[in-house]
């Protein structure tokens, strides 16, 4: 995530819904990729000062802005929706008359708006069910628990909400973006890493095997090095769940449960190539980042891992010099390496395939 700059020259941050030096309200301009000041014109309408590329552009607040304050992305003026082209992507949001429920959703959406970022950033196709009604993608934010007792049990009458995809469906239980809840089911599962933005990323990555690999030509790679996808998908899950992961599944996947299937294998790697991208993109724009003189292609997965392995080792070293957990509990093994590879690939050329 990069950092942006309001026209008073203060620094903005991606979450800012208002500049701390000059006061202006500010929002989030997805078309131009830009955090921008704006200021009130009358009748709902909010105008871009006369500074950037996008001077006097004229827009809305989105409808989760003005009632909720639970969004700060722009709608340009003459557009017909009420709600930002993040926002029209959640079909259902919990109840938001139950305690905390309005505090977590907020944080849910704030991590959704930073995932769309970075798949706008490397120009992925993101399809909607206004575009394709059977398999576009689409957000539901469900609660099985009363937020009031720290999600330890289902509402009465509730079905357990489990976080997952289906035919471009992701469905996220809001206990997640409870820092106590995920807590404990990361020791609960045996996970050193568990974020809620880690959790999108890594069910939009099922959304992305089915849109960029499924009965497409990169399946025969997927299956070389992946596996077969065909396999009994509840099976293995009941088995990693019972059994846990092979005693050598550190020499070939990137995480324990990446051994449980193909399919989450796939979405780990797509989780973990996701991590690696937005956080050197930070790491860059803070100068953390300096590539050697013969390793400056960008786009060139060798540069990016060799980036990527010298920043870990600094940041882990800097937690442990502070008494904390590695940031990046991981090592990349060969095998890893080469399915993180052939993610990179398929982005990069579904990224050349819509421009």
């Amino acid at each position: 995530m990069r950092d942006f700059f309001c026209q008073c020259g203060n620094i903005l941050y991606f979450q800012n819904n208002m500049c701390l030096q000059c006061g202006r309200s500010v929002g989030y301009v997805p078309r131009a990729a830009l955090m921008t000041a704006i200021e009130p014109i009358g009748h709902g309408r909010w105008q871009v000062p006369a500074a950037g590329q996008i001077a006097g552009r004229e827009y809305k607040l989105c409808e989760n802005t003005a009632i909720y304050d639970a969004c700060n992305w722009l709608v340009p003026a003459d557009d017909p929706h009420a709600l930002c082209v993040s926002c029209r992507l959640t079909r259902t949001i919990p109840d938001l008359g139950v305690e905390r429920h309005l505090e977590l959703w907020r944080r849910i959406e704030a991590a959704k708006r930073h995932l769309l970022y970075s798949l706008t950033a490397l120009k992925l196709p993101i399809i909607g069910r206004e575009a394709d009604p059977e398999r576009g993608l689409v957000f539901d934010f469900l609660a099985d628990a009363d937020a009031a007792s720290e999600f330890t049990d289902p509402l009465p009458g509730h079905e357990p909400v489990t976080t997952g995809h289906a035919n471009g469906l992701i469905t996220l239980n809001i206990a997640e973006a409870d820092d106590v809840a995920r807590a404990r089911m990361r020791e609960q599962m045996g996970e050193h890493y568990r974020t809620l933005l880690g959790h999108f990323r890594h069910e939009i990555g099922h959304y992305y095997w089915m849109q960029l690999i499924e009965d497409g030509p990169y399946l025969a790679g997927f299956r070389r090095l992946f596996g077969d996808e065909r396999s009994d998908y509840g099976a293995a899950l009941t088995r990693h769940y019972e059994q846990g992961p092979p005693p050598d599944w550190s020499e070939h996947y990137i995480s324990r449960y990446a051994s449980a299937h193909p399919w989450e294998d796939w979405a780990e790697c797509w989780a973990h190539y996701l991590h690696m991208r937005d956080t050197l993109e930070t790491a860059a724009n803070h100068d953390l980042v300096k590539p050697r003189p013969w390793q400056r292609d960008a786009t060139d997965f060798d540069t990016l891992t060799y980036q990527w392995t010298q920043l870990t080792i600094a940041v882990n070293a800097v937690n442990r010099s502070m008494g904390l957990p590695d940031a990046y509990p991981f090592a990349l093994n060969v095998a890893a390496s080469q399915k993180l590879a052939f993610i990179h690939d398929i982005v990069d050329r579904a990224g050349h395939a819509q421009y």
